[in-house]
């Protein structure tokens, strides 16, 4: 190696060297937020999606969002009603209560609609929902919006049928519990059903679906300041679209993102009187 080129590697790791300082000094300097996403599925798997996607609208929003995964979505529940985490991504009547409880405001939601499943195995013979009356049902949590509160809403109040729900704690439990033969059916989402391993669903059967409602906001406390929020905002709207970010988005699932309003969205499920239907 000539003299000139040990030179010029030196002078490389040099710059290197004065550079790393700096940005992680840029990166301890930011602020940072926690955020809580509802789990609807393994902690493993919401690591996957949801750490890529934090550090870059972090980076995008200049601060340092931290990944907290609740063991179940009750636990989930406890945490955002006493305002614990900085950021929520909640299922619409969780919305409904964290604004109530603590003021959490909606930031962006995907544009698609949310509905409820209830499924079957494929092999039953139950064809009508009127069949499942006096059987056990499984869902993920007493209140999971679209996967169990719609859906025992649907049931009691329009076809007047009576179940005895058991909670599974995560959507996959639930569809499992279906399949084993431990429920007749099971509440869940077409997200989540669509996320399951190919043999999974080709065991089950869409037996109902619940009518849409707006779907799961990425929410902010309040005590989040303004233009952190609107930064956050921002970036999500922006990195959902950039083609090596879309995929991961997709998966949240938000595929096409758009601004979230709490009264339009979401003040309007109270007409449904979901509370009666709360544990």
């Amino acid at each position: 190696m000539s003299r000139r080129h040990v030179w010029g590697v030196l002078a490389m790791f040099a710059v290197c060297a004065a550079i790393a300082p700096q940005a992680w000094a840029d990166t301890a300097a930011r602020p940072v937020y926690s955020v809580a996403v509802v789990p609807q599925f393994q902690a493993v798997e919401i690591s996957r999606v949801w750490v890529p996607i934090l550090e870059r609208v972090g980076q995008e929003a200049g601060v340092t969002l931290t990944l907290k995964v609740a063991k179940d979505i009750p636990a989930f529940e406890d945490e955002v009603m006493t305002g614990k985490p900085d950021f929520a991504y909640m299922n619409p009547y969780h919305q409904v209560m964290a604004y109530k409880a603590q003021g959490y405001v909606p930031l962006v939601r995907d544009s698609k609609l949310l509905t409820g499943l209830l499924v079957v195995r494929q092999d039953d013979p139950i064809k009508s929902v009127k069949e499942l009356e006096g059987k056990t049902l499984a869902f993920p949590a007493p209140n999971a919006f679209g996967a169990s509160l719609m859906i025992r809403a649907q049931l009691a109040e329009l076809d007047k049928v009576n179940i005895t729900p058991m909670y599974a704690k995560t959507h996959t439990n639930a569809y499992r519990q279906t399949i084993v033969g431990k429920t007749a059916a099971s509440g869940g989402l077409r997200a989540t059903l669509d996320k399951e391993p190919p043999e999974v669903r080709a065991m089950l059967r869409v037996l109902m679906e619940t009518p849409g409602a707006a779907p799961h906001p990425m929410s902010a406390h309040p005590r989040v300041p303004v233009k952190v929020q609107q930064a956050v905002k921002a970036a999500m709207l922006k990195l959902a679209s950039d083609p090596e970010m879309s995929a991961v988005f997709k998966d949240v699932p938000m595929s096409n993102p758009v601004a979230a309003d709490h009264v339009r969205d979401y003040q309007v499920l109270e007409k449904y009187r979901l509370e009666r239907y709360l544990e």
